[in-house]
């Protein structure tokens, strides 16, 4: 079975939360306290970090001058959050930002009733109990989704397009990201209608990767897809592109990052702009906007970008339809 059980899942938040007291609001710093976290690992993230902080400085907050931000990250260990969001919450953060996915959204949901949470997904926020409603969220949470993991069909019709007498692809999955299971059901019925194999594999560690890229040669795949997840699309993106490279294998993945990296297509809403979309969030609750009246933010635009250096490498033509739909060329 591909991932883990979204239920089962917040079960266990639900049982880590009972033994961590509610933080109370007061008492607060003069300067005011964010709370960054995030399920993935610092380096791989600088890019998006720094699109936080801008849209912290959008609203007129700077790091260390009239805002302090504590950030903390669970290096890609889902069961890592529950204690460092304790953490934050002891600390006594005014605002505290759920980033790296569903995962981190879910736990503070379950750590906090009070504290303002302003999350980011790949998912529909209210399909996977982040909020009730994307226009009232009512609450302590509202957040910014980029909707990347209801993607999977679009990311095999753009394969099946650009490759059309394929009949067998592959779909590479992170078990440890709740967001999985959907993407997968959203894949699998896409390929039904298609009439194409998927060979589904799923991933968390290096050697993971280096077994599934193995198995989809030996099993004649002629593309890969890469699940929507912050492992993949950051700690994991260059050794997903040379894996790709190795094996002749073209893929398709969800951040520009990925096509930058080598990944030959990727499809999906801008990371960064995700980020700061989030950190302007964050600054207007500082400034006494309410997370219930704050609606839920989904991209307005999905960004197409293609590798031409992928594409020679890997010695065929892009269908100039498909060219030309590009909304980013890479050289």
């Amino acid at each position: 079975m591909v991932g883990m059980r979204r239920r089962n899942f917040i079960t266990l938040l639900g049982g880590a939360a009972a033994s961590w007291p509610f933080a109370v609001r007061a008492q607060q710093p003069a300067m005011p306290v964010i709370g960054f976290l995030n399920s993935a690992s610092p380096g791989p993230l600088a890019h998006v970090v720094a699109a936080f902080w801008q849209g912290l400085n959008d609203e007129g907050y700077v790091e260390g001058k009239n805002v302090v931000i504590e950030h903390r990250f669970a290096e890609n260990q889902p069961d890592r959050l529950p204690a460092l969001a304790a953490e934050l919450i002891a600390r006594r953060v005014m605002v505290l930002a759920a980033t790296g996915g569903t995962v981190s959204g879910l736990v503070a949901k379950a750590m906090t009733t009070t504290i303002p949470v302003v999350f980011t997904t790949g998912d529909d926020p209210v399909k996977v109990g982040l909020v009730s409603n994307l226009n009232r969220p009512g609450g302590n949470l509202t957040g910014i989704s980029v909707y990347n993991a209801r993607l999977g069909a679009k990311r095999l019709g753009l394969l099946h397009e650009l490759l059309p007498g394929a009949t067998t692809i592959a779909f590479v999955v992170n078990p440890k990201n709740p967001e999985t299971e959907d993407e997968a059901n959203d894949v699998r019925e896409a390929a039904r209608t298609l009439g194409i194999q998927i060979l589904t594999a799923s991933a968390s560690t290096e050697s993971d990767l280096d077994s599934a890229f193995a198995t989809f040669v030996r099993q004649r795949a002629a593309a890969v897809i890469m699940a929507s997840d912050t492992y993949f699309d950051t700690v994991r993106r260059n050794q997903v592109a040379a894996l790709a490279a190795r094996h002749s294998l073209p893929s398709i993945h969800t951040s520009r990052a990925q096509a930058e990296a080598g990944g030959l297509i990727s499809y999906g809403a801008s990371i960064p702009g995700i980020y700061r979309q989030a950190g302007n969030y964050v600054g207007r609750i500082l400034k006494g906007a309410i997370p219930a009246n704050l609606p839920v933010q989904l991209p307005t635009k999905f960004e197409l970008i293609i590798n031409l250096k992928t594409v020679r490498a890997l010695g065929f033509d892009i269908p100039p339809m498909l060219l030309a739909r590009a909304d980013e060329v890479i050289e």
